[in-house]
C-alpha cells in the first residue's frame, strides 16, 4: 500500500514542467523523488519476474535490471555534455551503496544483536571484484596523467577514448564471467543459504507491464532532472558535481538501500552483502562501461578518465574498508558506524571541493 501511495509523486515533475511552469529547482526535486519511487517499482517488478524464470535466469534478471533507473539518469545527464557529473554519479553510487547502504544495514541489523554472520566465500568474491574495480578505474586516469604530464608524449599510441572502450569491454566480459560463476557453475557454493519465496505474487504480464511502464516513466523523469540540473545547482548554491555524488547517486540506488536495511533487520546478511557490495560492483563493471559505449552512439564520447583524484580516492577507500570489515564473515553495529562515518567524511570533502 505504501508503494502504491508513493506513485502520487511520479506525475509531479512533468506537471510542474509542462503545465505549471514552475522554476527548475522544483522540477529537479520532484523528479529525483519520482525516480526513487520508480526505481523501487522496477526492483519489485524484477524480483517478481525472477520468480517466474527460475533461480539462474532470475538472478541474471535481478542483477541486469537493478540499475535501469540509475543508467537512464546518467545517460540523460551525459547527453547534455556533463560527463564530469556522470563520473561523480558513478563515484557516489559506489560509495553510497558500499559505505552508506551497508553501514546503515549493519547498524540496523546489529542494534539488537551481538553480531551478524554471513558466508565468507561470497563476501570474499565480492571484495575481490571491488578491488578489481579500483584497479580498472585507476588505469585510464594513471595512463592519461603519465602520458600527458610526465612523459609529455605527443604521439600516444592510443587515445583516452579508445583505452576506455577497451577497458569497458574487458569489464563487461569479467562481469559476465562473474554471473556465470555465481549463478550457474558455482550456484550452490555462493547461495546465501537463506530461505527465499519461490512463488510470485504477480502474474507474468503484470511483471512485464510494471517493468516497462516504470522504465518509460523513469526515462521521462530522468530527462527532466538532467535538464534542470544546472539551474538547481545554482539555486541551491551547490556544484553540479556535488549533486551528482550525493543526490543523483543516492536517488539511483535508494531502492537497494531500503532493501538492504529491510533484510538486515531479518538477519539475512548474506543478501545484504549481495545487495550493497554487488550494487557497487555492478555500477563499475556494467553501468560505467555501458555509458562509455553508449556515449559514442549519442555523439558525446565519455571516457573512464576521472580527472579529480578525489573520485578515485573515494572509490579506493570504499573498497579498502569494505574488504577489511567483511573479511571475517561477521559484523557488529560499530562497524556499520565506521562505514557511515567514512561516507560522511567523503561527503564533506566533495562539498568543499566544489
Amino acid at each position: 500500500m505504501i508503494r502504491l501511495g508513493l506513485l502520487i509523486i511520479v506525475p509531479a515533475a512533468p506537471v510542474m514542467h509542462y503545465v505549471s511552469g514552475l522554476p527548475p529547482i522544483w522540477v529537479f526535486l520532484a523528479g529525483i523523488l519520482g525516480i526513487g519511487v520508480l526505481a523501487d517499482w522496477i526492483r519489485a517488478a524484477t524480483e517478481q519476474l525472477a520468480q517466474h524464470t527460475g533461480p539462474a535466469v532470475g538472478g541474471l534478471l535481478q542483477v541486469s535490471l537493478g540499475s535501469v533507473a540509475e543508467l537512464l539518469l546518467a545517460l540523460f545527464v551525459l547527453a547534455r555534455g556533463q560527463a564530469e557529473v556522470v563520473h561523480a554519479q558513478i563515484t557516489g553510487s559506489i560509495i553510497g551503496t558500499s559505505l552508506l547502504g551497508l553501514g546503515l544495514a549493519i547498524v540496523v541489523g546489529g542494534a539488537r544483536r551481538e553480531r551478524q554472520t554471513f558466508k565468507r566465500e561470497r563476501a570474499g568474491l565480492l571484495s575481490s571484484l571491488l578491488i578489481l574495480v579500483v584497479i580498472a578505474l585507476l588505469l585510464p586516469a594513471v595512463f592519461d596523467f603519465t602520458a600527458r604530464n610526465i612523459t609529455h608524449a605527443n604521439n600516444v599510441a592510443v587515445s583516452d577514448e579508445t583505452l576506455s572502450l577497451m577497458v569497458s569491454g574487458v569489464l563487461l566480459l569479467l562481469y559476465l564471467g562473474n554471473l556465470a560463476y555465481t549463478l550457474v557453475t558455482h550456484r550452490d557454493v555462493f547461495s546465501t543459504g537463506e530461505a527465499e519465496e519461490t512463488t510470485s505474487e504477480w502474474a507474468l504480464w503484470q511483471c512485464l507491464a510494471v517493468l516497462g511502464g516504470a522504465t518509460a516513466l523513469a526515462a521521462l523523469e530522468s530527462e527532466l532532472v538532467s535538464d534542470a540540473l544546472t539551474d538547481a545547482a545554482s539555486t541551491l548554491h551547490l556544484s553540479s558535481r556535488f549533486l551528482g555524488v550525493i543526490v543523483l547517486a543516492l536517488i539511483g540506488t535508494i531502492a537497494d538501500l531500503f532493501s538492504a536495511v529491510w533484510f538486515a533487520r531479518q538477519d539475512r546478511m548474506g543478501l545484504v552483502m549481495s545487495i550493497c557490495i554487488g550494487s557497487a560492483i555492478q555500477v563499475a563493471l556494467v553501468v560505467a562501461p555501458l555509458l562509455v559505449i553508449l556515449s559514442w552512439l549519442i555523439g558525446g564520447p565519455m571516457t573512464l578518465v576521472f580527472q579529480d583524484p578525489l573520485d578515485l580516492f573515494a572509490i579506493a577507500a570504499a573498497a579498502f574498508i569494505v574488504n577489511a570489515i567483511t573479511g571475517d564473515g561477521e559484523t557488529t553495529w560499530f562497524e556499520g558506524v565506521l562505514l557511515i562515518g567514512v561516507y560522511v567524511v567523503l561527503g564533506i570533502a566533495f562539498f568543499f571541493a566544489g
